[in-house]
Parts: C-alpha cells; structure tokens; sequence
C-alpha cells in the first residue's frame, strides 16, 4: 500500500541531478484541457530543490497559475483525487506512482495502474498525463525562457503561455522597434506572416501599409515590373505607368513571402534595393523608396539546393527570427486549440458545441480524450495543420468532438508523435533487477505480470521466467486444488483476499479457479 504523502513536501532535484546545460531547466505542468476552459494554458512548476520526499499531484495542489490578472488555483475537478500521483526521483529518472485508491490515469498511451519512470529525454519531449476523465496536463522539462516584460497588444496576441512562445514575442517586440530588414525562417505553417504581421503593427511603420507578396508566384519574367513597377511604353502592352510592390509599400512594410523561390536574376535587384533604397522602374527613372522589407522562407539556406545568394540573405537577415516548430512547444496546443476551435466554431455559428464548466461530464470526458490525443500527434504542418484539425472537427461534430475518418487516419498514421509511457522506458534485462526491486515492483501491482513488466521496462515474458525461477512466488496455475479451496473457505470466497495471500494475479487466479470450477466472489 502506497503511502499517502502530504501535498507540501517537495521533489529531489532532477536538475542538479541532470546537471550541465541543464542547470537552467524548468518542470513545469501545464493545463492542456480543463472543464473551465479559461483555465487552459495555465503552469505549476514541479518544485525542484533537493530532499528525500515525494511530491503530490491532486485535486487541490499545487496551484496552476495564468497572467498576472489571475488568482492561483488547483485543479479543482472533482473526478480528480485529492491525492493522484506521487512523483519522485531515482537516479536519473523521474517515478510517477498512482495512489491505490486514486481516480484513473493515463500517462502517454498507457493506462497507470501503478508507477511508471521516465526519462530525462522523455522529460524532454514532454509526456501528456490525463487525470479521470476530464483534466489533461503535459508534464515537460524545458530550458528557462526569457523574463516576462510588458509587450505590445500586437505581440501579446501571439498566442502560448510557453518560454518559448515569451521568447518569440520579446524577440518580435525588439526587432519592431529597430527599423531593420527582417527575415522571418521556420517550417511550413509555424506562422511566418502572422509573426511579419505583428513586426508591422508593433512598429512606427504601423501607420503605413503592409503589401504582401508571394514571390513563388511571380513568373520570373513578370518580377522586375511586379516589384518596381513599369512606365507607359515600356513594353509591348504597357499602357500606362503601374506602381510596382515596392511603391505600394512606401512607408509601411513590404513582406516577401517564400523569398527562397527568387528567380536568380531578380536577386541582385533585390540586393541593390536593400543596400540603397532605390528602384528603377521599367523604362522609367530611378527613385528612393522608404520601405521596410520583411522577407520569409522554409527553405534551406545552405547547401547545394539553396537558390538564394548569400549577399540577399545576409542583407536581408540584418534581423533574423526564427520560429519553433510546434512540437518544440507542444504546452502551447491546448490553448492555439481551443483558440482553433473557437474561431471555427463561431464561423459555422456553432459556439454551443465548445465546452464550458457546466457541460455534462459525458461531453467533458470527449473533449478531454480529443484533447489527449491530439497533444501526443507530432504536428508535421504545424499551426496551419492545427487550424485545419480544428475546422473538420467543427465541422463533424454534432453534440460532443468527433474526428472525421481523414483525421482519425492521420493520427494513426506514421507522423503520429511516438512517445507514450512504454517508449520511454529502456528495455532492460530481468537479471539486472535484483530481488528488492522486483519484490516492490509485484507488491505494488498486485503480481499483475503485465503491469510489473511495463513499471520495470522489460517484457512480461520475462516476469513470468523470473516468477518459475522464484522460491518466494508462482504462477497461479501452479496452487492445487486444494490449497485453494482451503484459502477460499478461510476468507468467505473472496479472490481479491485469496490472490493477496498467495502472492498471485487476481486475474490468473480467477481464470484458474473458473477452470477448477471452484465458487468465488
């Protein structure tokens, strides 16, 4: 029997354990869905200093903290315990035991019977725990981000309470107030032109406008008058002067998107255009401009398949951002969903269908699962994929989340993020394990052979083996007929008691007995 630890003590450094780079580490808890959906987003830190007691997680501790605005709470749900998961550390992993009597938990893919170890690297890449059936919380060891400082509106509606996402605003912020060129790198869909968008409107340049180019969709015949226009005759079909990109943006900013696809021979235009602020239109005369480009690309900048020169990229990248992918901040999710979703849902005039504190807790329970597994997917198209899971949910659903069949193929699929519960725990040998550890391990789970295999990393073949070898334990196959007669006569039938006493699964035993056809309770 697990003992009930109070919700004040703390946990060993995992830290200092962990040591080096490491030193400037957080745990943290953040609220990936709840009931109050307000409360998503919302951050505990898994206390870190050193000592030998457990820390508990529960329904009322530790309190989950969101902007300055917002008093701290717990969890306050009722489906969660009072006293869930126990956390401590041995060695260089981190144990999560559930209490005996605790509401269920899942922690990955795994349902948690009893304890589970996780590794630094699992800590990492962050581990989803879900608590009953409606709280989901991601448990993650991340780098310490920036400090908070007051930002722009602009910036502030970058969404993510992450550090990373901090970092990314206070980056965005300082790059606003300098007047420099900017280029903007990350994945497909990471957000490029939201974040060139906040550049503009958190600058002095807010005022003036901000053209958008694509310029993978430029012909490159067309480019040059695109970008600085052309005069009346300058060509066949040319009968009047156009004003090109580069003098619709006049005092405002100009964004070149995919500025990777630039066709070679534009790229020294380009180049003289950053270095002078001045363009020549086509068969016209040549004129300063004043012009903030801010130019982004997800293609690579090196190697033999880049197309962009390096005197354009290093002209353009006197300010380089660049954004995480969002498996890199995957604490975000919960919120950029429910942002997602509620978007989506008042386009289709479908706001009832969203959750809220008072929805019934078979609604809840749907939307903490979609919630679930939707945070353990690796996000390949990154936001822009996110967008699009949340419109065909919306879309789908009726009165509780359902995921279409080309969503429910996706997260199936081989992009689906891998980690869970069993990944992160090493395959060791079952020699390895000396006796205590593998006594605690049966004890603990009950001499359930699945559950004893999954807590110490090995197979449960391997239990099994260890178990016919033991002189202390056996199979239930293994207890005659009249052993068990006897124990089930001593305690009124009841196998749980029986399974007890003969160190055995409570399962196999019942199996066993139905097999003798012996009466039990």
């Amino acid at each position: 029997m697990m003992r009930r630890a109070g919700t004040d003590l703390t946990l060993p450094s995992i830290v200092a354990a962990l040591g080096g780079a490491h030193a400037k580490s957080d745990l943290v808890l953040t609220i990936i869905f709840h009931a109050d959906t307000a409360r998503i987003g919302h951050k505990a830190m898994v206390p870190l200093r050193s000592g030998d007691a457990p820390w508990v997680l529960g329904r009322y501790s530790p309190q989950f903290t969101g902007t300055c605005e917002q008093m701290p709470a717990g969890l306050d749900d009722v489906y969660v315990s009072r006293s869930a998961l126990q956390f401590h550390y041995q060695g260089k992993r981190l144990m999560i035991c559930r209490f005996d009597t605790a509401s269920r938990c899942r922690v990955g893919s795994a349902e948690l019977h009893s304890s589970v170890e996780l590794s630094r690297e699992t800590l990492f890449e962050g581990i989803p725990l879900m608590l009953g059936h409606s709280i989901v919380l991601l448990l993650r060891l991340t780098k310490r981000g920036a400090a908070r400082h007051q930002i722009s509106a602009h910036c502030a509606s970058l969404r993510g309470q992450s550090d990373c996402m901090e970092t990314l605003r206070q980056q965005v912020a300082r790059t606003a107030r300098s007047d420099l060129d900017v280029l903007i790198r990350g994945e497909t869909g990471t957000g490029k032109e939201l974040i060139a968008t906040a550049i503009h409107q958190s600058s002095e340049r807010a005022s003036g406008p901000m053209v958008r180019v694509n310029m993978a969709a430029i012909p490159s015949a067309l480019a040059v008058s695109a970008l600085f226009g052309s005069a009346r005759g300058a060509f066949t079909g040319a009968d009047r002067t156009t004003s090109g990109y580069f003098e619709q943006a006049e005092g405002g900013s100009l964004f070149l998107d995919e500025i990777g696809d630039v066709a070679l021979d534009v790229q020294p235009l380009l180049l003289r255009v950053l270095e002078q602020r001045e363009i020549q239109t086509v068969g016209g005369p040549i004129r300063r401009v004043n012009v903030r480009v801010i130019a982004a690309t997800d293609a690579a900048l090196a190697g033999k398949d880049c197309q962009l020169k390096g005197a354009l990229r290093h002209r353009l990248g006197a300010c380089e951002i660049t954004l995480p992918a969002l498996h890199e901040h995957p604490e975000d999710m919960g919120e950029l969903l429910l942002h997602f979703l509620q978007c989506s849902a008042a386009e289709a005039k479908r706001t009832e269908l969203l959750p809220h504190a008072q929805s019934p807790a078979r609604d809840i329970a749907a939307w903490a699962i979609l919630f679930f597994r939707l945070v353990r997917y690796s996000w390949p198209g990154n936001v822009r994929e996110l967008i699009n899971f949340a419109q065909q949910i919306v879309l789908a659903s009726e009165n509780i989340p359902v995921l279409n069949e080309n969503l429910q193929l996706t997260l199936s699929s081989k992009t689906a993020n891998a980690q869970s519960a069993e990944g992160s725990l090493s395959r060791r040998k079952i020699h390895d394990i000396d006796d205590e550890t593998f006594d605690q391990a049966m004890v603990s789970n009950g001499s359930e052979a699945s559950r004893v295999a999954l807590q110490l990393g090995v197979s449960r073949g391997a239990v099994y083996r260890r178990i016919k070898r033991s002189s202390r334990y056996r199979l239930a196959t293994e207890i005659s007929p009249g052993e068990l007669q006897r124990e089930l006569t001593r305690h009124g039938g009841d196998s749980r008691i029986v399974a007890k006493q003969l160190q055995v699964s409570v399962n196999s035993l019942r199996c066993h007995l139905r097999n003798l056809r012996l009466f039990y309770t």
